[in-house]
């Protein structure tokens, strides 16, 4: 059994880092603090049983030694200047009880028998009570019986006692609580910054503020991110420039073959360069589809927005439709919002012959534009595969249809650009519905 699962057994509800800082250092505090008010009771229990059985041994002598000295009919006028509060004398043999053996009483017998000396034999009994309570039978010089009732009361407990200890200790646990929060916190902010790093969005650094350790984890994961966001834009200018400075050499290969002799080979060598020079141009778009974030947002009418995109493509004889759409505005980069429909239609035309736009208010703060088709779909498994660069499905999409697979890894690029989110999903009836969520406010798109 690891030690994970073992907290979870024992402890369900400390499941968390905080809780379980919180009860190690609430029991360590808890215990140190029981320990040392143990030996401090103890202490006092001590000298408190040593000044009890050294006054009662000082004043049982003189007591006895003044009834001796008395005429018998006398002694019981001196008994009430006698008692004490926690022993009082009987001119009688007293209650008849059980031998007592243990502590204190032991401890009491012998202290009497040291303050009568031998002049009488101290004999201390265990009266059966609700308290505890103890009687020394002894006998005066002329044979007079005199018991002493006895009820020892070594530390008597203050009763604000309670209270004070139960203020301590609310008082460990607020501080417990308030060092493992001051202790967590850096980490929980690490942990939302990892949680939240996507080189796509504009996101503030982590403050490199705090005690050494915290400071130098912040300054860390702020240079990792700023290492990731370099790798990533430099493997773009890459892919950028490697497209663009293709086509040149492309374009002068076309010529060559278009001007060659008639050949047999002819019309494959163009289609080869011709399949080439879509592949550059689908990689300078994703390429520029990485830089998305760098266009200027502004407000439109989602609606017209929509209707004029689809009437673009209506005007030329292809079959999108509008069944639903919204009157409302919306702050956006129009560009990277048009690039991406278009690539979800052009992608919808290409598999499924027909593309059906839909435009909805998910709640009063973000729309959804849904683009579907009647195509043969993807695999439940491969749905958020097929968004990534340079994927594409052997069934459906090969090369006879075109394509390098970046037409749906673009449109995921740009869909971040606006502050959006696609996801695909299967139709029930068969095709495929690719969605677009994003939020209406102006806080949606950093400026």
């Amino acid at each position: 059994m690891t030690a994970v699962s073992s907290w979870r057994r024992l402890l369900p509800w400390a499941h968390t880092l905080g809780s379980r800082l919180f009860l190690i250092f609430f029991i360590g505090l808890t215990t140190a603090y029981a320990l040392s008010f143990c030996a401090l009771f103890l202490e006092r229990y001590i000298t408190a049983k040593t000044m009890m059985l050294g006054n009662l041994k000082t004043d049982v002598a003189t007591s006895i030694a003044i009834l001796d000295q008395l005429p018998a009919n006398q002694r019981q006028d001196w008994i009430p200047r006698l008692n004490r509060k926690t022993y009082q004398y009987v001119l009688s043999p007293g209650l008849v009880g059980s031998p007592e053996t243990g502590s204190p009483g032991t401890e009491i017998a012998a202290t009497l028998q040291e303050a009568v000396g031998r002049r009488s034999t101290v004999h201390v009994e265990s009266i059966p009570g609700d308290d505890k309570r103890l009687q020394a039978h002894l006998r005066l010089s002329d044979g007079a019986p005199l018991t002493i009732d006895i009820h020892p009361s070594l530390m008597p407990i203050a009763e604000w006692l309670p209270y004070v200890l139960t203020a301590q200790l609310l008082l460990l646990s607020l501080c417990s609580w308030f060092a493992v929060r001051l202790a967590i916190r850096p980490l929980v902010h690490l942990a939302d910054a990892a949680n939240a790093l996507d080189p796509n969005k504009a996101a503030p650094r982590l403050q490199e503020t705090g005690p050494t350790e915290v400071v130098y984890a912040a300054n860390a994961f702020n240079s990792m991110r700023d290492r990731i966001d370099h790798y990533l834009k430099e493997r773009v200018q890459i892919l950028a420039a490697i497209s663009h400075d293709l086509q040149t050499p492309i374009t002068r290969m076309k010529l060559r073959v278009e001007m060659a002799d008639e050949i047999p080979e002819r019309e494959k060598l163009l289609q080869d360069l011709t399949e080439i020079e879509r592949l550059v141009h689908e990689g300078i778009a994703y390429a520029r589809s990485a830089h998305g974030n760098t266009e200027a947002p502004s407000r439109i009418d989602i609606g017209s927005f929509i209707e004029s995109l689809v009437f673009d493509y209506q005007d030329t004889g292809k079959a999108v439709t509008l069944s639903s759409k919204i009157n409302a505005t919306m702050v956006t980069r129009p560009h990277a919002l048009r690039r991406t429909l278009t690539n979800l239609i052009d992608n919808a035309l290409k598999f499924g012959s027909s593309a059906e736009v839909r435009v909805e208010k998910t709640n009063s703060e973000a729309i959804t534009i849904s683009v579907l088709d009647r195509g043969p779909g993807i695999p439940e498994d491969q749905l958020e595969t097929v968004l990534q660069p340079f994927f594409r499905l052997d069934q459906s999409r090969n090369r006879d249809t075109g394509g390098a697979g970046l037409g749906l890894a673009i449109a995921h690029q740009l869909s971040l650009a606006i502050s959006g989110t696609l996801t695909l999903r299967n139709r029930d009836d068969g095709g495929l519905v690719a969605e677009i969520t994003t939020l209406l406010k102006d806080a949606a798109i950093p400026y």
